[in-house]
This record gives C-alpha cells, structure tokens and sequence, in this order.
C-alpha cells in the first residue's frame, strides 16, 4: 500500500510542477491546459487533500507508524485543507484560495525541512525518540518518504490554486484571449480604420 501511496505521491508533484508552469504560461499548449483546469482545479485540490489526509491515516492507524512531531505539523496544515477546499468546491467559491494557499505552503515549507532533516540526519532535532523525524519508517523508489509524499501533496493544492476559476470567469477570461487574438492590434472592440471608411 506504501508503493501506491508513494506512486500517486510521484503523480501529483508531476502535475504540480506542470500545472504550476501554465499558472505562468500565456499562450500555448501550457495556458490551454490552464485553460481547461481552471473551472476544476478546486475539486482537484480537494481530491489531492483528501487522499493526503486518508494516506496519512492509514500509515498511522492501519500500518501504526507513530507520527512524529513534524508529521502533526503537516497534518494541522492538511487537514483543515479537506474541509474547507470541499466547502469551497461545492460553492464554487475561489476566494478560498487566499485562505488555502497560504496554509498549504506553510504545510510546504514544513515538508521541505523535515524532508532534509531525513536526508542528513546527524542534525540536532526536537523529536522523540519514539517517533525520530530523522528516521523514515517508509521510503520507496530509494527516496519517497511520508515527508516527500506530503509535500507533493501540498504543491500539488497550492499549483491547482493558483489556476482556479470559476467555470463562468474561466470561460469569460478565455473569451476575452480569444478576443484579443482575433482583434488586429490585440485590442478587444478596436475597428480597422479602413472598415470605418465606406
């Protein structure tokens, strides 16, 4: 189970790294493919959440690995996510990524030590011996941790974010592009002077 876990961990930083490239993208198969993920990206954040929160629980309560200290830092980070991203999908509401993105990159930020804390452990730590945040109780592929799993999860919400829309401002916004291309100068509700001349 820790393989397929670790396997739709590898999934989700790929897209994170993907869907964050069209976030910056203008034109191209990237913005097209923003394009297309904006009216679902917070469904898919909430998805990413959610299996986030069910994998954690399972290594924990079905493997019974103890969480150390950093673990329950980034599940006080996740786990709100779940919640509010399905609130926020049901109403369509994307407001709530001025909320979520932040707390997802603070879950990052947490990830990204506690995943070099793993890969050089002589450093000092503030963990129990019990539950080591130095000490990976799980490692595939020679190097996806609970950590690292974690933190694919939190760039994957935060890159579905960062191109959410609503599927009415999404399809207006690519009207407006679509305007904008087909318009001479790129400027929506400008005439050729020689149409104006009959």
């Amino acid at each position: 189970m820790s393989r397929f876990f670790a396997l739709l961990a590898l999934v989700a930083g790929g897209g994170a790294v993907v869907v964050g490239a069209s976030a910056l993208a203008r034109r191209g198969p990237l913005a097209e493919l923003r394009a297309a993920l904006a009216p679902i990206a917070l469904p898919l954040a909430w998805a990413v959440a959610a299996v986030c929160m069910a994998g954690s629980l399972y290594f924990s309560e079905v493997a019974h690995f103890v969480p150390c200290r950093l673990c329950w830092y980034q599940r006080i980070a996740m786990y709100p996510l779940v919640l509010l991203l399905g609130i926020a999908a049901v109403r369509r509401d994307v407001a709530i990524c001025l909320y979520a993105i932040p707390l997802a990159a603070i879950g990052a930020a947490v990830s990204i030590y506690h995943v070099q804390l793993e890969r050089f452990p002589e450093q000092a730590t503030f963990c129990s011996v019990e539950a080591p945040c130095n000490i990976p109780p799980v490692q595939q592929f020679g190097f996806v941790t609970l950590a690292v799993m974690a933190l694919c999860g939190f760039a994957a919400i935060v890159a579905l974010l960062a191109v959410a829309r609503t599927p009415r401002s999404a399809a207006d916004a690519s009207g407006a592009e679509q305007a904008r291309a087909d318009t001479p100068n790129g400027t929506p509700g400008d005439t050729p002077e020689k149409e104006l001349v009959r």
